[in-house]
């Protein structure tokens, strides 16, 4: 019963989402916004981590699954996309790349940001 619960918190997060998307003209997908809302939760102690965490972990155990469809399309339709697999695969790289460097200059800066934040407090 305890997963049911804590399926029914993330599907509500992503209800909320879907419903911000239909309110706001951004195009953000209405997953950003869920994930934002469950995110915004968790830090403002709204929710808390233990009343999700077991399904979170659950859902990211099987999210791989979800990747096979996708993958096996993508395999059985190399034909079509056989011209231009370079360009492809040089973006897949690059974003790749990019995605990681922004993600450890912004981690350093929040782990740098939180030292000075407890030496001001010592």
């Amino acid at each position: 019963m305890k997963y049911v619960k804590q399926f029914a918190i993330i599907a509500l997060m992503t209800f909320l989402g879907e419903c911000l998307n239909l309110l706001l003209p951004l195009p953000v997908p209405a997953s950003i916004y869920g994930m934002i809302l469950l995110f915004l939760s968790l830090q403002t102690g709204i929710l808390k981590l233990s009343q999700i965490e077991e399904t979170a972990d659950l859902l990211l155990a099987v999210m791989p699954i979800f990747f096979i469809s996708p993958t096996v399309s993508l395999m059985s339709s190399i034909g079509v996309i056989k011209d231009s697999l370079v360009g492809v695969l040089v973006i897949c790289l690059l974003s790749t790349i990019i995605v990681m460097a922004v993600t450890g200059l912004v981690s350093q800066a929040i782990i740098r940001h939180d030292k000075k934040k407890k030496e001001v407090q010592e």
